[in-house]
């Protein structure tokens, strides 16, 4: 009987990109499904991956994320393994599909990845924003109220 790796994520966060919700104005957050291999959900379950640098996009009436990392298995059987950053297929519902398309289109907007998991189920989602990309000075308001609220914190907990 072979025994469970306590390293192993059944449920939960694998990836996050951080970097999105300060590159990217979030209009609305969608979950979908994604389709993987036997080798990339065991690397997921490692807790391996990275969607810093991803994307998502229309391919053939389909919604495909591009640029993802997810590394090797490394105990996959010689030629079962898979590609680190191949296109993997996005599983949304066709009403869905359809609204993202006339945004992207219309409106000039992107799909951004923000995070991928496994849900209470097991299966692997992910989290997509529907977003506008901030200009340079909407990005320098950002750090400043940021670095305001801590000022203004650590202030109330010196007077305290």
């Amino acid at each position: 009987m072979k025994q469970k790796d306590s390293k192993c994520i059944s449920h939960g966060r694998v990836a996050e990109n951080r970097r999105a919700k300060f590159d990217y104005a979030i209009l609305e957050t969608i979950e979908a499904g994604i389709i993987l291999l036997g080798s990339e959900v065991k690397s997921l379950r490692l807790g391996r991956a990275s969607i810093a640098e991803s994307y998502a996009t229309e391919e053939s009436g389909h919604i495909v994320l591009i640029n993802s990392n997810i590394p090797e298995y490394s105990s996959a059987a010689f030629g079962q393994n898979h590609e680190p950053k191949r296109i993997r297929r996005l599983l949304i519902h066709k009403k869905e599909r359809n609204k993202i398309f006339g945004k992207i289109k219309k409106e000039g907007c992107t799909i951004v990845p923000l995070s991928l998991y496994f849900n209470q189920k097991g299966l692997a989602k992910i989290s997509l924003a529907i977003a506008e990309g901030k200009k340079k000075v909407d990005k320098r308001e950002v750090i400043k109220k940021r670095d305001w609220d801590r000022e203004k914190h650590r202030l109330l907990k010196n007077n305290n």
